[in-house]
This record gives structure tokens, sequence and C-alpha cells, in this order.
């Protein structure tokens, strides 16, 4: 695999995730969870993402999900299951995307829509799903006859896959979540946003910021060392290799097509997402993407 490779899965994956995140913060998404009884916005996150695996307990979650504090997740597995089975929440949560997007993308044609669902299916295919455990259960899922409804589902798949691969980069790394999340505090993210959102105590802060400046990638002070960034950036550079596969063998033409047409999607997505998002959203580039043959 060459460097455009991984490039490219970047690229992919900063018009992707922000039509996958359409569901967890546009208003018809989040009507579409209470309407299926899922009161609260953390019950009809974690129902919804889970929801791929049927009804399991908490701790797969925990492990799968990665960044949440575990008393977090327990607060709403398995419990949600109650309010709502999983083919429930399936339902609800496409429907939900599906009528956003659809607000989202009214002055879009929809052939090129129905284009975009079609290269990201294309993808989908082409996917490595072997250790990939949420990538895999949104692969298995029925698919749509609605093009919303596939550009949505495969851009989830998509997006699920690369996040196990990103998981399985940080454990290979020893990293504990806090100390990735104490890391985002001190690089471009604010500790009062990042700790309630994922759920950790004070105490577990403090103890995942310290383990941050054993390893070198915080000062004292907190902040930023250049081994921390190199460091993290390996383990960037490892989740985009482990994306990468569904993009190999696609020549520039192949690439500047896809970018075209997944461009005006995530870009009307992106319109939706909070200023403070809690993921991590690489900006699009101001040109379009020139590369030679990604094989």
């Amino acid at each position: 695999m060459n460097d455009d490779s991984g490039r490219i899965a970047r690229l992919m994956w900063a018009h992707f995730e922000p039509i996958h995140a359409v569901c967890y913060f546009h208003p018809r998404a989040l009507d579409s969870f209470r309407a299926a009884g899922l009161r609260g916005y953390w019950r009809g996150y974690f129902a919804s993402r889970a929801a791929p695996l049927g009804a399991v307990d908490a701790a797969p979650v925990i492990a799968a999900f990665f960044g949440f504090a575990p008393q977090m997740v327990t607060r709403a597995l398995p419990h949600v299951w109650e309010m709502a089975t999983p083919q429930e929440v399936l339902r609800a949560r496409l429907i939900g995307a599906v009528q956003a997007l659809a607000e989202l993308t009214y002055d879009q044609p929809q052939d090129r829509i129905a284009e975009a669902a079609d290269v990201l299916e294309a993808a989908v295919d082409r996917l490595e799903l072997a250790g990939r455990v949420l990538g895999s259960a949104n692969a298995a899922l029925p698919r749509n006859e609605s093009p919303l409804a596939r550009l949505w589902q495969a851009a989830t798949t998509l997006r699920e896959q690369r996040g196990d691969g990103h998981v399985a980069a940080l454990v290979a790394a020893g990293v504990h979540p806090v100390e990735v999340l104490a890391w985002r505090a001190a690089l471009d993210q604010r500790r009062e946003f990042l700790q309630p959102a994922r759920g950790w105590t004070d105490e577990e802060w403090a103890a995942g910021r310290e383990r941050a400046i054993a390893r070198g990638w915080l000062t004292a002070d907190g902040t930023p060392t250049d081994r921390g960034r190199a460091e993290f950036q390996a383990i960037e550079d490892a989740t985009d290799r482990a994306a990468a596969h569904p993009w190999r063998g696609l020549d520039a033409a192949d690439v500047e097509r896809i970018d075209e047409l997944l461009d005006p999607v995530g870009r009307a997505a992106r319109t939706v997402l909070p200023a403070e998002f809690p993921l991590v959203l690489p900006d699009l580039p101001q040109q379009r993407l020139a590369t030679g043959p990604a094989a």
C-alpha cells in the first residue's frame, strides 16, 4: 500500500463521518429515538450504536466503544432494551437519519444521491471485517431500497469499521481511554466538555492525566509534547492504514468522482454538528485531492 491509500481513507472519513453523525444531532433523528421510547440523549446514543449487536449487556459496549467510563454505559445498558428492542431501535435510527438527510439534501440531485449510495455500498463490499465487531455487525444489516437509507447505512458501516481499527491501534499502543481524553483536552478540546461527555470522575481523569505525563505525552503543566504528538500521529496513521482497504485500486478519476459525490452531502451534514464535537473530525481539503493510483 502506498501513502495515497491512507490519505484517501482519511479524506473519505472526513466525508462519511458527518453523514453518519446526523443521527446523534439532527432534531428529526432525536425525535425518532424519543418516539421509540428512548427518553434522554444518551439512551438513544448507546442504544442506536449497540443495536446491531442485539440486546447486549454493558460489557461488550464498554469494550467496543472504548472511550466511555463503564459507569456511564451501565446507566443505559441493558435496561434500554426494556424501552425498545434492538429491531425497534434500528428502525428508529434509520428513519431519523433518513429524515435528517432528506432535509439537508433536498436541493441536491437525487441521481447523485443514489450514485453516492452506490459507491459507498461498493466500498462496504470491499471491507475487511475480521476483528471489526461494530463494522461487521452493521455490514450484516439488510439494505434498504431508499437511496438516503442506503447512503446513511453504508456511511455508518464504514465509520464503525474505521472506529474498530482505531480502537485496535489504541490498544496496541497501550493507551487508556482517559489518557487519550486528557491528551485531546490539552491539544484541541476542553476538559469541561470532554470529561462529562465520556463520564469519567475527577479522580479517574487525574489518574489518566498523570499516566499521560508519565508516558511523555504531556509536560507536568499539561502542555502537549513533541513525543506525544508523534506517538498519537502514529496511532492516527495506523488507523488510516487499517481503513484503507476499500479505497485501494482506485485510480485518480475514481477518487475524484467519489469526492465530488460525497462532498456536498458531507458538508450539508456538518451544518448540524455542534461547535464542540466530541469526536475528532478532520477538516475537508480546500481543493480536490490530487493523487495517482492508490493501488
